[in-house]
């Protein structure tokens, strides 16, 4: 009997010096059941600043940084939030290495966590089969005339740059939105982001036959407003 087929969807945010600060991750099947998940705050790092961007105005900011830092003391006092060490998540993800098979490992935009994970002595490697959620959705869906005609809709663009840029939007919030037909504003905390927005994209995604075949490193460059709009 085959082995049922699990994808394990990792989400991480991150402290000033590039350490996991808040860890996520759902082991579930192609329909989207989730059969175990993880989310919780590495107290390796706790005394490290939540990164942040000192010229952004936006969520990645200053005010950004103290309003995110509260919300995860709030989620701490709930409960809703555990501290647990990097040998703990190690032994988490061992568990689940031992007790299922046929699992992939993805992430939208899975180079940055798996960064940031071996940054902080977060193992992954016994999951050696894996690929790039944002890579996947962007290759199938980015440049196509419905997700463009969504992207006009939504007014989906980011901002022009210096140099006369202007991409439109293939990040995570955006992509779900496309999926699901509902909006919601992505909270940018790991377990959350992974469940609720990272996992509509997945079960999309595999419901096409060789879909990771379609797979296509992300550029800036694919997605300027000029090269794919006109009037």
């Amino acid at each position: 009997m085959a082995t049922k087929k699990l994808f394990l969807i990792i989400d991480t945010e991150t402290t000033i010096n590039d350490n996991v600060a808040d860890f996520g991750a759902i082991l579930c099947d192609k329909s989207g059941n989730i059969v175990k998940e993880c989310g919780v705050m590495i107290a390796n790092f706790r005394s490290e600043e939540l990164f942040y961007d000192k010229s952004a105005a936006n969520i990645w900011g200053k005010a950004g940084l103290i309003k995110r830092t509260a919300n995860y003391e709030k989620m701490l006092d709930s409960g809703q939030r555990m501290l647990a060490s990097v040998n703990a998540v190690n032994r988490w993800l061992d568990r689940v290495n031992t007790e299922f098979k046929n699992v992939t490992l993805t992430a939208y935009n899975l180079a940055f966590d798996l960064d940031k994970m071996q940054n902080s002595g977060i193992d992954t490697s016994m999951f050696s089969d894996r690929f790039c959620l944002w890579q996947a959705a962007a290759g199938i869906h980015a440049s196509s005339k419905k997700y463009r005609q969504f992207i006009l809709d939504n007014h989906y663009f980011n901002n022009r740059t210096k140099f006369g840029n202007m991409t439109y939007k293939t990040d995570a919030e955006t992509m779900a939105h496309f999926v699901t037909g509902e909006y919601s504003e992505e909270p940018h905390t790991a377990l959350e982001d992974a469940k609720f927005y990272e996992l509509p994209i997945l079960v999309n995604l595999v419901k096409r036959r060789n879909f990771r075949e379609k797979v296509k490193p992300y550029s800036w460059r694919d997605y300027q407003m000029k090269n794919n709009f006109s009037a």
